[in-house]
């Protein structure tokens, strides 16, 4: 089988299993790709190769990037601007995939040009910045979500069932890590405070997001952190209080490759997931009587998922996700400012 029909067989396997639907199954929308980087391309081929929508326009202030990345992605018509992209009458909803720097510009980009918008994580660089989008759709009756694509992960809600189940009884802990040990330059994203970059923002969130999903919005964060020489954080540890004795503890890095995974501690046993959970694997689930369920998932990034939760949404004519609403997405962003405020980063013009 190729690497698609694998993902496709995945893909019907967790349909028939009740864990989400078949990405094929939602409705066709007509993708707008803003910035021509990585992830968008992951994003796109993602849309292109297991959902039944498709991907029309690209938009890059690069017109060559532009070209370049509608003719790896099959992504229809090259913009030389964002603004020509969200003008583009041949897209339904724009993707924003620029760098957290650019999320809040972009975003009301789409919005005053009457867009829906997926926007990739973190969400913006702040809570008031993403208040500002949310208050923008809000007022527009327009679509937005933030594009935190492992909470539509069949394992994720394999795991979710295991919990409500009783599996392991009361949950009181959430430990979580995503670290990966990139090269240092100065001018890359992830180095560039311009940019907004440091491990929290871009790996962090993962883990941060995580916590949230499992034992609801922390009533105190606390963290300690080394910076880079550019002065965005290169390594973290956040210790996060739930309340009621329940506590999380995640750790980010730019410096040091971690599994990536996350393990769920409850009064009868517990879940560890494989490694790389943010983005596909399975997950065992271990009772205190020694008892072990494996949980297989495919491998693989899974975008597909969020864009199919979009393409719902837009069918049914909401402005949020039930999945990954407004709420949530601002109270990741508060925590994430209270980690940034004590190990102090601070991004240009904040």
């Amino acid at each position: 089988m190729s690497t698609d029909d694998v993902v496709l067989a995945a893909q019907e396997s967790a349909a028939a299993a009740g864990l989400a639907p078949d990405p094929r199954s939602a409705p066709p929308v007509r993708w707008g790709i803003l910035g021509a980087g990585g992830i968008s391309g992951s994003f796109a081929e993602a849309v292109r190769r297991f959902t039944n929508g498709s991907v029309t326009a690209v938009g890059s202030r690069d017109q060559r990037k532009a070209e370049a990345f509608a003719a790896a992605h099959d992504a229809g018509r090259a913009h030389a601007s964002y603004e020509d992209l969200v003008e583009d009458e041949h897209v339904d909803v724009v993707y924003v995939g620029t760098p957290h720097s650019h999320h809040r510009e972009h975003a009301l980009l789409a919005l005053a040009a009457g867009k829906p918008v997926l926007v990739e994580k973190a969400f913006t660089r702040s809570h008031a910045e993403a208040c500002d989008v949310f208050d923008a759709a809000r007022a527009a009756g327009l679509f937005v979500m933030e594009a935190m694509w492992t909470r539509f992960l069949p394992h994720v809600a394999g795991i979710h069932q295991a919990i409500e189940a009783g599996e392991i009884g009361e949950v009181r802990t959430v430990l979580g890590d995503y670290g990966h040990a990139f090269t240092y330059d100065p001018e890359h994203r992830l180095y560039n405070p311009h940019l907004a970059g440091g491990a929290l923002l871009d790996v962090g969130v993962y883990p941060v997001s995580f916590a949230h999903d499992v034992l609801g919005s922390p009533v105190r964060v606390e963290a300690v952190g080394s910076l880079t020489d550019t002065g965005v954080d290169g390594q973290s540890v956040v210790g996060l209080d739930f309340g009621d004795g329940r506590f999380g503890s995640v750790q980010s890095s730019l410096w040091v490759q971690t599994p990536q995974s996350v393990r769920i501690g409850g009064t009868e046993g517990y879940v560890v997931t494989d490694p790389w959970t943010f983005g596909g694997g399975g997950f065992t689930v271990v009772r205190a009587d020694g008892t072990e369920r494996r949980h297989d998932g495919f491998r693989g990034e899974g975008k597909q998922y969020q864009a199919a939760e979009v393409a719902r949404c837009l069918d049914a004519g909401l402005l949020e996700s039930e999945r990954m609403p407004w709420q949530a997405t601002l109270d990741v962003m508060r925590t994430l400012d209270e980690v940034r405020r004590q190990v102090g980063v601070v991004y240009p013009g904040e």
